[in-house]
């Protein structure tokens, strides 16, 4: 599956489409891992509008904030980190059930034990 995301950087006033590609296909057999690499390919893709000659570097899902906005074709994902925003679909899958799968992929992604910054 291939799917677009559109990327806003901080102080930009024009947005960059990049293209990102997923081996999962079809997003009704779409499993958490899936979501995952979903998600770590937009914060990826965020970097690289920021710095394209940047080398790929370590994603955490955690330190973002992220809405599943529902859309007439489904819904698509947006993120936003302190470099920029991103929103990647539309995905042919409704608002609730993405939502609830990103929910329990980020939780899983959450530290065991209380962490200070």
């Amino acid at each position: 599956m291939t799917f677009d995301i559109e990327i806003v950087l901080r102080d930009h006033r024009d947005a960059i489409v990049d293209h990102i590609s997923h081996q999962g296909n079809d997003i009704h057999a779409w499993t958490d891992a899936d979501v995952h690499a979903v998600l770590k390919a937009m914060l990826v893709a965020i970097g690289r509008a920021k710095d394209p000659r940047s080398e790929a570097r370590f994603v955490a899902l955690r330190g973002f904030s992220w809405i599943v906005e529902p859309t007439a074709g489904g819904g698509v994902i947006a993120v936003e980190i302190p470099t920029g925003a991103a929103v990647a679909g539309p995905f042919d899958i409704t608002q609730p059930k993405l939502d609830a799968m990103i929910t329990r992929v980020l939780a899983a992604a959450a530290p065991a034990r209380e962490v200070v910054h």
